[in-house]
């Protein structure tokens, strides 16, 4: 008698469904089916997840450029994450289950939560100083990192053709960011240290991923970076003119808030090494939100190396799938 026979003829003697067998996580095909199929699944959810998530970061990056016309950057970081404290709190309605918040890991949290603050003021200092083809071209390096530190840190190691698929994708970004080959500013480092810092919260999410909630996540990141801003932000505060300004200013919160919220999220369905080359498709939206609200009109180059960004994607999403069905 077979393994499946012989379980179909105990559950039946017995009259349960749920009966496991050892080395199984399912008793059934049906459940084998869907549990299989969810798997294959997670990878595309996460991925759109990350592609909404960039969007919602080129949202925040957008704004914060417009705002730092006429308000300090300084100020504009701190409102961001004060904002991003106060919306957490509504839409998770932390009144009625204060323990949601709780971490075991209080240390990774807070080593988490100044990496987020370090990578958001490190952009915002460098645009200062730098044009936005350097930074960018600096900021967009992070794939790299978080795919060689996902190996030893995780356990999630990369195989050649991801490494590839990696490196054509930045290829991409280099043919739309153009940066100049004269020697760099020296607030150059600004946008390194960003680099760095968003590798490490990239990993940091998906470790914590696994044992803290989402809501821990978003709230404590924002709470300890808000708290370390508020010296700086009201010493610096000048006052928006009008409403707009004003909204536009605490969108910045909202983008932020909700971005992260998707982006841990996406951390616990995919490795970070699957979702770390789509990354590269916020130049996408950074080219579409720059043509209608600054008038940038893309060159033939930028078309040229966003078309290399997305082929390079497809291809991670590519591999995923064929090893998810040959699993």
């Amino acid at each position: 008698m077979s393994s499946r026979a012989y379980l179909e003829k105990l559950q039946f003697m017995t009259g349960q469904d749920d009966i496991k067998v050892p080395g199984g996580s399912a008793v059934g095909p049906v459940e084998v089916a869907e549990s299989k199929d969810a798997s294959t699944q997670a990878p595309l959810v996460a991925i759109g997840l990350i592609l909404l998530a960039c969007l919602c970061f080129s949202g925040l990056d957008a704004t914060a450029k417009y705002l730092g016309q006429s308000l300090p950057t300084l100020q504009i970081v701190w409102v961001r994450f004060v904002t991003h404290v106060f919306l957490a709190l509504i839409l998770f309605k932390v009144w009625k289950d204060p323990g949601m918040f709780k971490t075991g890991r209080p240390i990774l949290q807070i080593i988490r939560a100044f990496a987020l603050f370090g990578t958001t003021i490190g952009n915002f200092l460098a645009l200062q100083y730098l044009q936005l083809a350097e930074t960018m071209s600096i900021l967009f390096a992070a794939p790299f990192m978080v795919t060689a530190l996902a190996g030893p840190l995780l356990g999630e190691w990369a195989g050649w053709r991801r490494w590839a698929a990696i490196i054509v994708g930045f290829c991409g970004v280099l043919v739309v960011t153009q940066p100049g080959t004269g020697g760099m500013h020296w607030a150059a480092i600004y946008s390194v240290g960003a680099m760095v810092l968003y590798a490490l919260y990239a990993l940091l999410t998906r470790m914590l991923a696994a044992t803290d909630s989402s809501a821990s996540m978003l709230l404590i990141s924002a709470v300890v970076a808000s708290l370390a801003m508020t010296p700086a932000g009201l010493t610096v505060w000048v006052q928006p003119e009008g409403m707009f300004e004003w909204s536009l200013l605490l969108s910045t919160g909202v983008y932020g808030c909700i971005g992260h919220w998707i982006f841990i999220q996406a951390h616990r369905l995919a490795p970070a090494p699957v979702l770390a080359p789509f990354i590269y498709v916020q130049i996408i939206w950074m080219i579409t939100l720059g043509y209608f609200i600054f008038d940038d009109i893309p060159t033939g180059a930028t078309l040229l190396g966003a078309s290399i960004v997305v082929c390079s994607g497809l291809y991670i999403l590519y591999r995923e799938q064929l090893r998810k069905n040959t699993a």
